[in-house]
């Protein structure tokens, strides 16, 4: 069996920068991002939801999936009901909002006339780069963590080997058990969740709805791999009535060292 790659911490910074600046009000151009190809890609409200970086010398290319922003937004989280998606002889069931994120027309304010899907946008614009050698990359944010992997897997099915990997950030969980049985970018996914991240558990359908690849979980300054949904939530609710103990740890008071100007 192969043996599973760690994420590194360039690695994981950059993807966690890249999906910051992915929401609006976040200063794009102090970011010396001024030798990468940047391809907007916008929803059906004219709003960049995507972005596709790469450049000449990489050979990686990474899509950036912005997550919830507006009410609208935040209801497609809810709207769960299953829907079945087929690709070739895959068949399986994932989360019906998401896949209308993906299936929504694309509406750039600069253009009028597309009838193209946001799907469709991501693969003409990666088209030309994957026959260059270009390996694609996907992360993103809450809902963007969930459609990156959803993309991720058909992108794959599309162009043999040609996904990196998969980094997301506080996702929701986007397919059933046919879905997680199908994936077939588990070990090339990373899952990262914060403390008690409640956007994570949704949506809140235990045995329903299932997560796929390497849940990475950061938590009181230590990383745990693979941790169940209880023992995360366990471990979270006793920091949080261990709070004001914790306060008076020593550690507490070294950590806070970089506080205090040098003389």
């Amino acid at each position: 069996m192969a043996k599973l790659k760690k994420l590194k911490r360039y690695q994981y910074e950059r993807y966690a920068i890249l999906c910051r600046l992915a929401y609006p009000n976040n200063d794009i151009e102090q970011y010396p991002l001024s030798e990468f190809g940047i391809r907007e890609i916008f929803d059906r409200w004219g709003r960049p939801t995507v972005r596709v970086f790469w450049q000449a010398q990489k050979e990686e290319v990474i899509v950036v999936f912005r997550g919830s922003l507006s009410i609208s937004d935040w209801l497609t989280n809810f709207y769960f009901v299953p829907v079945t998606y087929q690709h070739g002889d895959v068949k399986y069931k994932i989360h019906a909002g998401y896949q209308r994120l993906l299936s929504q027309i694309s509406c750039p304010p600069d253009r009028v006339d597309t009838i193209k899907t946001v799907e469709q946008e991501i693969i003409d614009t990666l088209t030309p780069l994957v026959e260059q050698g270009k390996r694609v990359s996907l992360t993103g944010h809450s809902s963007g963590g969930a459609i990156s992997v959803l993309l991720a897997d058909r992108l794959e099915r599309r162009w043999n080997g040609c996904i990196k990997r998969v980094v997301t950030f506080g996702q929701p969980s986007c397919g059933l058990w046919s879905f997680k049985r199908g994936y077939c970018l588990h070990r090339r996914t990373y899952r990262v969740v914060c403390d008690l991240d409640v956007v994570s558990f949704l949506p809140p359908l235990p045995m329903v709805y299932w997560h796929v690849g390497r849940m990475l979980w950061l938590h009181n300054e230590k990383i745990y791999e693979n941790t169940s949904a209880v023992f995360r939530f366990s471990k979270s609710l006793l920091s949080w009535l261990m709070m004001p103990i914790s306060y008076h740890f020593m550690r507490k008071y070294i950590r806070n060292k970089d506080l205090f100007d040098e003389h």
